[in-house]
């Protein structure tokens, strides 16, 4: 949402602008400087992706557009979540969780919380996690794997806005190109009237213009949504894994939620009496 609302506002300053300085907005529909900056932006960022980094770009496309969807209600569900699985935990052992963690669609505790539950990520990330401790009964390098997992989705994550920023990046070279060209047909007209030159040198301005636009308007901002995207996510799992690494060192469920608590960024932090009455709930 907030990046359609961006790109409007963008637009609308750009043109209502130069609408009131009586611009003829004619003179910016230049489809050849359109074909020569996109189609050559586009061009070099295909040439420097893999198959694996361009399939990590297509699939987080939809994060420009969309949201984490976090908020303090999430985070309450997630400590709600953890709590159910630490508290059976600690009534009945450890194995108690075994079929919850095996198969988690058909449990309880994950079934009761389905906004967290349907992301395969998060529960795997939470399961594996269990699994491991339930097999070994060694909580030394837990908290060790679950930071090794999320480094790795990390850096999985910002291997798109890393991708998408570098295009951003190519486009006012891009324009440049596309002016330069423009420049070389007026060039080849110099025998023509003024007002004939005049409309060329213009229509080759409009490249620069154009591949400016584009990326600090329209790329630079999709990169920078990708990557807050990235943030917000990261600091989600390290909620859950403040949680599970404290519930494995032998906490109680309460302290071991408190824990995962006091790891969510203040802007969506329940208090203490929050997370009280949603454990209790």
């Amino acid at each position: 949402m907030f990046i359609i609302i961006g790109l409007v506002v963008v637009f609308g300053s750009i043109i209502g602008g130069y609408l009131i300085a009586n611009g003829n907005l004619a003179v910016l529909v230049q489809p050849a400087e359109m074909i020569i900056i996109l189609g050559a932006a586009m061009g070099a960022f295909l040439a420097s992706q893999t198959k694996y980094t361009l399939g990590l770009v297509i699939k987080n496309i939809k994060h420009i557009f969309g949201d984490p969807g976090m908020n303090k209600a999430r985070y309450l569900e997630t400590l709600a979540l953890l709590n159910s699985l630490f508290s059976k935990m600690h009534r009945e052992g450890v194995i108690s969780i075994e079929q919850d963690i095996e198969k988690p669609e058909s449990s309880a505790i994950f079934t009761k919380y389905p906004s967290i539950s349907k992301d395969k990520h998060i529960v795997h990330f939470i399961g594996d996690t269990l699994r491991v401790y339930l097999t070994t009964g060694d909580p030394s390098d837990i908290e060790s794997l679950m930071k090794i997992d999320m480094e790795s989705m990390h850096e999985e994550e910002m291997v798109a806005p890393g991708a998408v920023n570098r295009m951003a990046e190519s486009l006012p070279g891009m324009g440049i190109v596309a002016a330069v060209l423009g420049v070389v047909l007026t060039m080849g007209m110099i025998n023509e009237p003024p007002e004939i030159l005049g409309h060329h040198i213009g229509a080759a301005l409009v490249g620069t213009f154009v591949g400016i636009l584009f990326c600090y308007g329209i790329f630079g901002p999709m990169a920078a949504k990708l990557e807050n995207h990235a943030h917000e996510m990261h600091a989600y799992y390290n909620v859950i894994k403040e949680g599970v690494a404290a519930a494995i060192r032998g906490s109680t469920p309460i302290i071991a939620v408190e824990y995962g608590r006091r790891a969510i960024p203040h802007a969506f932090r329940p208090t203490f009496a929050e997370m009280e009455e949603k454990l209790k709930g």
